[in-house]
Formats: structure tokens, C-alpha cells, sequence
């Protein structure tokens, strides 16, 4: 039984993008570089991982590769940097909200052609990460709720710092 259809998907994917794209256009650039929360010695935000950029990054990051369904193979495009898959990574350069609103861009695009040649069978295949396994259409709904998580921690974090 299908109950979920490409145009279905791709409308919340693109209100989902959307909203981080906004997000990161309003971002006031005296925020750009600002924690989203204190630091943690014991953990990775501590190394700052948890500024308002490198969240937009992680965001998109997370989308593209979720869209190719396997790590094996893939990379960021330039000039952006491979993070988040190893133990020990370090924060890259702070990427500019010009480079950031350009990757979501890309993803943007590869996201829509991604969806509407979705088949059944492409749905249904299994892709495979060190967390786990899952059908491509899952990690699809895991990959949407995932950016507008993200989307909408940003807005928020903007809403508590601009009056």
C-alpha cells in the first residue's frame, strides 16, 4: 500500500528547506558565529560545533548525503569539508552564509530530482549506516524531520536573540 506519493514528499521537503533558507538569510551577522548553547567539556559542542553556521551546515550536510542513501562514495561539494562521520573530526573554516545558501541550493535541486524519480524500487531498497538500516523512503521522512528540526532551531534561536 503506498501512501505516500512523490509530490506529497517533495511539498514537504521544500517547505522544510524553505525554512532553513530563511533562516539562514535573517541570521543578524553578529549571530552567525554564536553558540546555540554553552559550551560542554564534555562534549563535541565544546569544540564548536554548536554555532549558528556550522548547525546550517550540519543540516545540509546530513540532507545531501541522506538523498544518496549510502556513505560509501559520497563528499560535500567544494569548497566544503567531510565532518561528522568520524571520531576526532575538528570544525572546519566558518563556511559564509553566501556558501551556505548556495550548498542549499544544490541540495535544494538534487533533493526535488531525487524525489520525483523516486521509484517503488528505489523506495524500498535498504540503505545501510553505522546506526542503523532502514528503507530509502524511511530515511527519507528521518531526513525531512531532520532539516525541519534543525530549520526551526535556528528560527528559534534567531526569535531569542533579535527584538
Amino acid at each position: 500500500m503506498m501512501i505516500l506519493d512523490q509530490a506529497m514528499l517533495w511539498r514537504q521537503y521544500r517547505v522544510a528547506i524553505d525554512a532553513l533558507e530563511d533562516a539562514l538569510r535573517k541570521c543578524p551577522d553578529e549571530l552567525w558565529e554564536k553558540q546555540l548553547w554553552p559550551d560542554d567539556p564534555q562534549q563535541w559542542v565544546a569544540k564548536g560545533f554548536s554555532k549558528f553556521w556550522y548547525i546550517g551546515y550540519h543540516t545540509l550536510f546530513w540532507l545531501d548525503l541522506y538523498l544518496t542513501g549510502a556513505e560509501e562514495g559520497f563528499a560535500p561539494p567544494p569548497p566544503f569539508d567531510l565532518v561528522e562521520m568520524r571520531d576526532g573530526e575538528v570544525l572546519p573554516r566558518t563556511y559564509s552564509r553566501e556558501e551556505l545558501l548556495g550548498y542549499l541550493a544544490v541540495c535544494r535541486d538534487r533533493c526535488q530530482k531525487a524525489v520525483e524519480t523516486l521509484t517503488l524500487e528505489g523506495a524500498t531498497r535498504t540503505c545501510r549506516f553505522p546506526w542503523g538500516e532502514l528503507p530509502y523512503a524511511e530515511l527519507q521522512l528521518y531526513n525531512l524531520r531532520h532539516v525541519q528540526e534543525h530549520a526551526a532551531h535556528l528560527s528559534m534561536f534567531i526569535g531569542q536573540h533579535v527584538r
